[in-house]
């Protein structure tokens, strides 16, 4: 299994609209980076995510699952572009901010740290527990 962290506007579409959606899930949409791209077509089948509020928010606020495995992005007709579904599976207990994950040593390295704008990205095993230990979460 492996792990991600997945950035959305909380505005546009947050935790509470894909809790919302329940088990079906949602397909993570509208993404036009290649990098972001890539690493959707690198997902599997039950891989879990943080759900980032992004622009407003700026904290980890819940787990996702991978429902649906990466096929074109159905808001456009661009063959470059797919996206995976993902599911609401909880909430983080208490959000975990960007500031508090950058004042974090252990996550030092974390692609959110390094490259902020990246809007799905990979998390590491350790990265993982860490982040769900800060949200008193279970992993």
């Amino acid at each position: 299994m492996a792990y991600w962290l997945f950035k959305s506007e909380p505005d546009v579409f947050g935790w509470d609209d894909l809790v919302a959606k329940g088990d079906s899930g949602e397909e993570w949409d509208g993404i036009r980076n290649y990098q972001a791209r890539n690493n959707m077509r690198l997902m599997a089948l039950g891989d879990l995510g943080f759900f980032y509020h992004s622009r407003s928010g700026l904290e980890i606020v819940g787990i996702v699952e991978v429902c649906a495995l990466s096929h074109p992005d159905s808001t456009t007709n661009d063959e470059r572009w797919d996206c995976v579904d993902v599911r609401a599976v909880r909430s983080f207990k208490m959000p975990v901010s960007l500031d508090q994950i950058k004042k974090s040593p252990e996550l030092s390295d974390m692609v959110l740290v390094k490259n902020s704008r990246l809007s799905v990205q990979p998390v590491t095993d350790a990265e993982w527990a860490k982040v769900c230990e800060m949200g008193q979460t279970k992993p």
